[in-house]
């Protein structure tokens, strides 16, 4: 008589989380913005940074996100915050979303994964039962003197600015 095998529980699956943390020292980082302008960590020294990774330009979720940062901005600048998206989407796709919403602020087009492998923010997803690599969405907030203050790896698209205060 054949004998049951155990059930063996599986574990949900967990999208990659970046392996920085609060405390730590902020990766400087550079790059092209969507008009094509050099950007780097060292212009916004002594300034506070919400950086914040996405996948992809206008999509549903990245758009309610940057929406979420455009609608919050002034209350975010009156905190002393400089808000900076980055993907890996080229500069023309950039400025097409950043025109089409209307943002306020930069976009980072890292095409060649230079800042979101600094930031630790690439690695196994899912998406509709699909386990995947790709960029796991995840906010840094950083302090005036280039330390991270805080993360958000469980970004909530259309409460975002919210998250970011609760860790303020």
């Amino acid at each position: 008589m054949p004998t049951k095998k155990a059930a063996v529980k599986k574990e949900p699956f967990k999208n990659y989380v970046t392996k920085l943390k609060a405390g730590d020292k902020a990766p400087a980082f550079k790059g092209v913005d969507q008009d094509g302008k050099k950007i780097s960590s060292a212009d916004y020294r002594g300034k506070k940074i919400i950086l914040y990774f996405y996948p992809e330009d206008d999509t549903l979720s990245c758009t309610a996100q940057a929406c979420n940062l455009r609608d919050n901005f002034a209350e975010l600048k009156q905190l002393g915050f400089e808000i900076i998206g980055v993907s890996e989407d080229a500069v023309a796709k950039h400025k097409k979303f950043e025109t089409k919403y209307k943002l306020p602020f930069r976009l980072i087009a890292d095409e060649d994964h230079a800042v979101i492998n600094a930031y630790d923010v690439w690695g196994k997803k899912q998406f509709m039962g699909k386990i995947y690599d790709g960029l796991v969405r995840t906010t840094f907030i950083i302090n005036e003197k280039g330390i991270i203050h805080g993360i958000v790896t469980r970004v909530l698209t259309k409460k975002h600015t919210e998250q970011i205060m609760e860790l303020l």
